[in-house]
């Protein structure tokens, strides 16, 4: 039955028949504001939505959350799934009300979903990271209480959710939750997204600190990336108790870090990105420099023992496809999409950059914008770079295709967001790192639109924009989604979704509801597992200054186009 009241009534008036006519793709609602979220007891329907991410089966799985205050309370905050092959309601991961899973002896209950929630390409587990308040309480050797565990990645491959990775790795009982090859120590957080593969495997980045040397009473970061293999087991404890349901006891698994040495060099990783994964691989990019880096690329490796061998598949000073010989990448972008042969990514070129100057943000986590206001009155000056592409590397062939570049096609693939850590107010959204502004781009790979990875053909979807920058800022620029097959490079580029567009062709219930004019597209979201098979799942907003509309959509990509 549909819970959704403004698509009803459209429906019961006909409102249908105002809109324009079919478009090229044909879009199915997820989830959108008209829905309630699943368990709230206020019965809010939801406000905003992150970029989805699906499997290959077409289950979507999102981070969403409704409006709160003006007595309403917090708002309703959690991750979701809905299974759009089948067609069956909204299922809720977890949420606010949701107790945390072991190991947890304080009762605590999640406070939010900091990031992207991710599943595996080929099952149905989701992973996702998640901050609470403490869970664990034991005694120091001095026999005072101590309370620990605020930050874990959370996940389902044996049904019940349970810790997949938890900051719990320094206390008794759970050190196979803490730094792999450094007894007692407990990660900080893990920053970004995590991956996860072959139904019972994550994927990570995790940040720690160390003594620092070179300073007595100060610390050092650092950071890698990291697997663990869940187990369906039950957690041991030293009293001869057990806790469950749980993954097991396997410890964490490094797979690259800030002491190992980028290959090919002399140098170690500055850097680490958080990774993708597909079958036993995982794709992740690492520089000397993460600002600006001399060495470094993306990189390939098995996911089967500690450091394994790391190959090179797209490296800083590495030729770009399609420009003067010499010419090499100076700059890689972190998010790569991976599906289990192709590898999608952003890079950049070349001496030349636009000057911007961006705003903070007016809408959003309270707390990070009166801090961006606080630090940044005047606007952040950066630059991008003007020449900038989409490409895709094949790991089979060792092929590195061109999907777009500026400025012949796109003025810009890079997209600023002010995120991170607040001092002094806890963590607070996706990154875990300190407050600042970053800069992002959006690509999706699939090499199954027409179900075989064997071929070199391939689809990706990215996010650019079109426009011009005067003073610093762009003007009237037009945002979109687009979408390229490849491998062969004088393919047509066609328009998913643009700033502008009568929002109606993607979700009919995108109606102003005074007067039954359709509203426009006015903001779209892609993640980089958004694509597997031939199903894209995306987020799009249609706005007015009287009226807005949000939510998650999809769509099945022709191998035709």
């Amino acid at each position: 039955m549909d819970n959704n009241p403004l698509r009803t009534l459209l429906l019961v008036l006909g409102a249908s028949t105002l809109l324009a006519a079919a478009p090229p793709f044909d879009w199915q609602v997820v989830v959108n504001n008209g829905d309630l979220v699943p368990g709230d007891p206020a019965a809010r329907v939801f406000n905003s939505f992150n970029q989805p991410s699906l499997n290959m089966n077409q289950l979507v799985v999102f981070r969403g959350r409704s409006k709160g205050g003006k007595g309403t309370g917090e708002p309703a905050h959690g991750v979701f799934t809905r299974d759009m092959a089948q067609g069956t309601p909204l299922v809720t991961i977890f949420d606010r009300a949701t107790r945390v899973p072991n190991p947890n002896n304080l009762d605590s209950r999640f406070v939010e979903p900091p990031s992207i929630p991710r599943i595996d390409m080929r099952a149905a587990t989701v992973a996702s990271r998640g901050i609470h308040q403490p869970t664990w309480q034991y005694q120091l050797p001095d026999g005072t209480d101590t309370r620990v565990g605020t930050t874990g990645i959370y996940t389902n491959p044996f049904g019940p959710l349970i810790a997949g990775a938890s900051n719990l790795g320094n206390a008794p009982d759970f050190g196979y939750l803490g730094v792999p090859g450094n007894p007692g120590l407990k990660f900080d957080m893990f920053p970004g997204a995590p991956a996860v593969t072959n139904g019972a495997t994550l994927v990570f980045k995790g940040n720690y600190s160390v003594p620092d040397p070179d300073n007595p009473g100060a610390t050092l970061g650092k950071t890698g990336v990291y697997f663990r293999n869940l187990k369906d087991a039950a957690l041991p404890l030293a009293d001869g108790s057990v806790l469950e349901p749980a993954g097991g006891t396997r410890t964490v698994v490094p797979i690259a870090d800030t002491d190992t040495y980028i290959p090919g060099t002399c140098t170690k990783f500055g850097s680490t990105a958080p990774p993708s994964a597909a079958g036993f691989w995982a794709v992740f990019a690492g520089f000397d420099n993460e600002d600006n880096p001399t060495k470094g690329g993306i990189y390939l490796a098995p996911l089967v023992w500690a450091k394994p061998p790391l190959f090179p598949l797209v490296k800083i000073g590495g030729q770009v496809p399609g420009e003067a010989r010499g010419t090499g990448f100076n700059r890689l972008g972190e998010g790569v999409s991976f599906d289990g042969r192709f590898v999608a990514f952003w890079g950049a070129w070349g001496t030349e950059t636009r000057a911007l100057t961006l705003q903070c943000p007016t809408d959003g986590n309270k707390d990070l914008l009166a801090y961006c206001q606080a630090t940044y009155p005047d606007g952040f000056a950066t630059t991008v770079p003007v020449h900038q592409g989409i490409f895709v590397h094949d790991i089979l062939t060792g092929a590195t295709k061109v999907v777009a570049k500026t400025p012949t096609q796109f003025d810009d693939f890079v997209f600023w967001n002010f995120s991170g850590l607040v001092p002094g107010t806890g963590e607070s959204d996706e990154t875990g790192e300190p407050a600042r502004w970053r800069s992002a781009s959006f690509v999706a790979v699939s090499g199954l639109v027409d179900g075989c990875l064997l071929d070199r053909n391939f689809h990706a979807a990215f996010k650019a924009r079109k426009g011009t920058v005067v003073d610093g800022a762009y003007v009237n620029p037009v945002d979109g989604l687009y979408l390229r097959k490849g491998p062969a490079t004088d393919q047509a580029i066609a328009t998913l979704v643009e700033t502008g567009m009568d929002g109606s062709l993607i979700d009919p219930a995108a109606v102003d509801p005074t007067v039954f004019t359709p509203l426009p597209v006015s903001a779209m979201g892609l993640e980089r597992d958004g694509f597997r098979g031939k199903g894209l799942a995306i987020t799009v907003s249609m706005a007015t200054e009287a009226a807005g509309w949000a939510g998650v959509y999809l769509t099945l990509v022709p191998d035709t186009l």
